[in-house]
């Protein structure tokens, strides 16, 4: 099965790790998978890709399935004619104006052969009923447990001090930093130092979730958090709001700990963290992804099924 992924390369012209490591997957597992990068900023921008993208469809008539990464990636997939179209929306595309649902309703029913979504609540968000959930997996290999005394030695990192890690760049607005920054201003910040997963290289991430005692996220949403679940292919103690389907990645296992966005009660429970961190020392949050079947392995087994529905026109 050839395989054309379509989305943004609005990073230097490379697509997002979260899809390489998908596509990595499928590879893995025997299909032929090509990206292609759209590259452009906003509407405008990625409607300038749609002429680029039929002409370098029609030059290469090999695909079997094509598979758009975002709404607004799908968005050009579509007017370049792509056939058979699965398209994953990623989290914030639910999350956006009544008109811009609409529309993805409306190409999902008459245009896309199937859609896939991160979460139930991403289902819901989007109104599309026959939508498949499939979050996105983890690679266990790349992601898996490390001494933190050893990661925070690689790093630099001072042992004597807890390491609080924000999962994500503080700059992005959805990622409510202000409220992770409002939260350790209640704690004693001379004993504590907080990091930013920010223009970190993909592979180096596992040994910044190892190397600090807590986990944090503080997003106003989420569609399937990925740093959540490569904390917990690392078993790390992790704190985070009740976002994206959080709640049941982390199921009653302890050493994970959900908070509202009150700054007390992200403090509190950030305290739960390092006191669990420094008693227990890891949790069992690996286990539980496997458990789910949230391993990169078993989701592209997943994905090969929507695709294969796809070409046997099932609904």
């Amino acid at each position: 099965m050839n395989v054309l992924f379509i989305s943004s390369g609005n990073r230097g012209g490379r697509i997002s790790p979260i899809v390489q490591s998908q596509m990595a997957s499928l590879i893995e597992m025997g299909l032929s998978v090509e990206s292609y990068p759209v590259m452009g900023k906003g509407m405008i921008g990625y409607l300038r890709n749609v002429s680029r993208l039929r002409n370098y469809v029609t030059c290469r008539s090999s695909y079997n399935i094509f598979h758009a990464h975002y709404s607004l990636s799908a968005f050009v997939a579509t007017m370049a004619g792509c056939r058979p179209l699965i398209v994953s929306l990623m989290g914030s595309d639910t999350k956006t104006g009544r008109i811009s649902r609409t529309v993805i309703q409306l190409l999902s029913a008459f245009f896309w052969s199937r859609c896939i979504v991160k979460s139930g609540q991403m289902r819901k968000d989007s109104g599309l009923r026959y939508a498949r959930v499939i979050p996105n997996g983890v690679n266990m290999d790349l992601f898996r447990p490390v001494s933190k005394f050893e990661a925070q030695e690689r790093l630099g990192f001072a042992s004597r001090k807890n390491h609080v890690l924000f999962g994500s760049d503080p700059d992005r607005p959805e990622k409510n930093y202000a409220l992770a920054a409002a939260a350790v201003g209640r704690l004693n910040t001379n004993e504590l130092e907080i990091h930013f997963l920010r223009n970190i290289e993909h592979e180096k991430v596992p040994l910044y979730l190892c190397a600090c005692d807590v986990v944090l996220l503080t997003s106003k949403r989420e569609g399937s958090p990925n740093v959540i679940k490569e904390a917990m292919a690392c078993n790390c103690p992790i704190v985070s709001t009740d976002v994206g389907g959080v709640a049941w990645l982390f199921g009653s296992e302890p050493g994970h700990f959900l908070t509202t966005f009150d700054p007390e009660d992200v403090a509190a429970k950030i305290r739960a963290g390092l006191g669990f961190s420094q008693r227990d020392g890891r949790t069992r949050g690996r286990k539980r992804l496997l458990v789910l079947g949230l391993d990169s392995k078993n989701v592209a087994g997943r994905i090969i099924q929507v695709y294969q529905t796809a070409l046997g026109h099932e609904r």
